[in-house]
């Protein structure tokens, strides 16, 4: 082998670390949530539906391939994205996945589309609309993710407490629910029930991550209004 291509061959042998630590569909659920803000190890493994060992196993995986920061909190590690060019390619993988699957589509249809998710309003629209208050914004995260950052003027109202809510959502204005991003079947189901009890309500096209990383505004922590 010639000096130039094992160069070559070494260069893209650290290219293909990032495709290998893509490689698991636990690493990209745990992108995924790790995109709405940092998260203990525990927290992960108890939202993937994961043991520990598991979860720290993927952790260490991504760690490696550089996609991944931890630090400590006492006895515990907390982890966070390594930057936001890694939810950009996150969207990119699915993006490509997307146009180059028909299976994508099947499972998506499948998994989160339904007769609600027509219709859906873009981080432009919403943005605009919240700003002239003309929309009540329902953030139906669990509420950890919502205090790690969430829409300015957003409601915390988790699905599992939607039901029990229903009666102190302001009436009158229509309803935009957001959840982790265009894969998250959270919205689309608050929007199902919304509608079921009468309210006119859409889901935000895309989630909190692409909220963000579209440079538009976010506050972290409990806000005023918030239906704690």
């Amino acid at each position: 082998m010639t000096t130039e291509r094992a160069a070559k061959t070494a260069l893209n042998e650290q290219f293909a670390r990032i495709g290998k630590a893509l490689s698991s569909p636990r690493r990209i659920e745990l992108l995924d949530l790790l995109a709405q803000g940092e998260r203990p190890v525990e927290a992960l493994a108890a939202t993937g539906d994961m043991s520990v060992a598991l979860t720290s196993s993927h952790l260490q995986a991504l760690r490696a391939a550089g996609l991944v920061e931890a630090r400590r909190d006492g006895q515990r590690v907390v982890y966070r994205l390594a930057g936001d060019d890694v939810y950009r390619l996150l969207t990119s993988v699915r993006a490509v996945a997307r146009g180059r699957l028909a299976e994508i589509g099947q499972v998506v249809s499948a998994y989160i589309e339904t007769p609600h998710d027509l219709d859906p309003v873009t981080l432009e629209e919403l943005w605009a609309r919240a700003r002239a208050g003309e929309v009540t914004i329902l953030d139906v995260r669990p509420r950890e993710e919502y205090l790690a950052g969430h829409i300015p003027g957003a409601l915390s109202v988790p699905l599992a407490e939607l039901e029990e809510r229903l009666a102190r959502l302001p009436p009158g204005v229509e309803i935009v629910a957001y959840c982790r991003g265009p894969y998250c079947v959270l919205a689309p189901q608050g929007v199902a029930r919304l509608r079921m009890h009468g309210f006119a309500a859409r889901r935000l096209a895309d989630g909190f991550p692409e909220w963000r990383l579209a440079g538009l505004p976010i506050v972290a922590g409990p806000a005023p209004g918030t239906m704690a």
